[in-house]
């Protein structure tokens, strides 16, 4: 079973994401829950597939270091959250959270958010695809014709196997030319350490559209 740990300060928000989750088919185990990021770091939510992050806690201001310590520690975070502007979508995705959802969008994209991000599938709400479409981030790394092919293949494949028997060349072929597209958007500052995350830049950047995914 999926499990989740959620760090939200409003009890009500907490109740319903509870419910939700009990409630999806197959069911996701929200093992703790708390108005602290102290949640996602203590046993039992420490060990949590999926940590769902309220970037507002209380009155101190928006939890950009909290999100950047739990991405840093490895954890998949589905940030959770009433803020709805392209910026902080944006900055999201730059810090390294797995995906953005709204609060207003509720129920069903949470619980697909949450799905997606225990198994590193992508996925992309309708708030951030919005916010992904009007991004003008200038830094753009310069990816060779080769190495977008590659890419945009891995998107539409389930595995690395897949990608090679495509495009007739070498599972190990394919693992260089995606570290070396990882390496290019980490030396710009952007990194990209998942595929959920690769698959946020090549939209940000126009290699491909959502309905292409």
């Amino acid at each position: 079973m999926i499990t989740a740990v959620l760090v939200d300060d409003h009890p009500v928000v907490v109740a319903g994401v509870r419910a939700w989750c009990a409630l999806a088919d197959p069911p996701i185990e929200v093992v703790d829950a708390g108005p602290s990021v102290a949640v996602a770091w203590l046993d039992p939510g420490a060990s949590a597939d999926v940590v769902v992050l309220d970037l507002q806690l209380g009155a101190s201001g928006v939890s950009w270091g909290d999100l950047k310590r739990l991405v840093d520690a490895g954890r998949q975070v589905v940030v959770y959250t009433m803020r709805d502007d392209r910026e902080t979508a944006l900055t999201c995705l730059d810090i390294g959270a797995f995906t953005w959802v709204t609060k207003a969008e509720g129920e069903s994209h949470l619980v697909a958010a949450i799905r997606a991000a225990a198994h590193n599938e992508a996925y992309t709400p309708p708030a951030l695809s919005g916010a992904l479409g009007t991004d003008t981030n200038p830094n753009r790394p310069k990816l060779s014709d080769q190495e977008i092919n590659v890419l945009l293949s891995w998107f539409q494949c389930e595995s690395k196997e897949l990608v090679a028997a495509e495009l007739n060349i070498k599972v190990s072929t394919v693992n260089s030319y995606l570290a070396r597209v990882r390496g290019k958007y980490a030396s710009v500052g952007r990194e990209a350490p998942t595929k959920a995350a690769l698959v946020a830049r090549a939209i940000q950047d126009g290699l491909v559209t959502v309905d292409e995914l």
